[in-house]
């Protein structure tokens, strides 16, 4: 019977200390989820606020990314409409003085017109005409200093040409005799083969050498070298200056 009980005493004690390593075990598991649950979640909390971290670094540079594009829009819209106000005050500014050039060239070409009626006019008149082909051919004659020239006119001024030539040639040596002292002459004739244009105002040409070397004193050449050579005194009479 001593012994019976003993046995149930050890028996009770055993399984009062199997009980108690048994709980101790089970706490020390449960220390251990603990532990990893935290750490788990301390991680996880890591890795989200890295995560977001970078979401907002990376937002950051899109963001800064898509400022300067925007700028650099706006910068080179500025440009292309600078550039394109520059052309059209360019283009307008051409196109003015486009319109007042061809102005300009209507009015001279309209002064141009009277002068053309004027020496018409000239030419009507016989007399004033003869004096006028005589200073033509004087100085057309001095030009060239030859002792031989033919003189071609229009056919309808082949009478006043004709009557003209012995006091053109009586001028002519009168004014080099003025002017250098010395003798000189000049036989006149008149080209009746090679007809100056009925086109022409009036005038006439001087050839010599086979007609290689010409003087033009028509109207038509003398009108246009005044309009050339006076073209600035014109133009500041006809345009003058504010």
């Amino acid at each position: 019977k001593t012994e019976r009980l003993k046995l149930l005493e050890l028996l009770w004690i055993s399984s009062v200390l199997g009980a108690a390593a048994m709980a101790d075990s089970t706490q020390q598991v449960q220390s251990m989820v603990n532990f990893i649950t935290s750490e788990a979640k301390d991680r996880a909390e890591e890795i989200e606020a890295k995560a977001l971290e970078d979401f907002n670094v990376m937002k950051l540079k899109e963001l800064q990314l898509l400022k300067a594009k925007a700028r650099a829009d706006i910068q080179r819209k500025e440009k292309q409409i600078q550039t394109q106000r520059a052309i059209a005050r360019s283009t307008a500014v051409n196109r003015s003085r486009l319109e007042k050039i061809g102005e300009r060239n209507n009015k001279l070409n309209d002064l141009t017109g009277e002068v053309s009626t004027k020496l018409g006019q000239v030419t009507s008149n016989a007399g004033e005409y003869k004096k006028l082909i005589v200073d033509l051919i004087a100085q057309g004659a001095l030009a060239l200093l030859e002792t031989n020239l033919s003189v071609q006119c229009r056919q309808k001024d082949k009478a006043v040409v004709q009557s003209a030539l012995a006091e053109a040639q009586t001028k002519y040596a009168t004014q080099i005799k003025a002017q250098t002292g010395q003798e000189m002459q000049v036989k006149l004739a008149l080209d009746e083969k090679n007809w100056l244009p009925e086109s022409k105002m009036g005038g006439v040409v001087l050839a010599c050498h086979d007609g290689k070397i010409t003087v033009d004193n028509t109207l038509d050449a003398r009108l246009h070298l005044v309009m050339e050579n006076d073209k600035p005194s014109i133009r500041a009479q006809l345009f003058p200056s504010k």
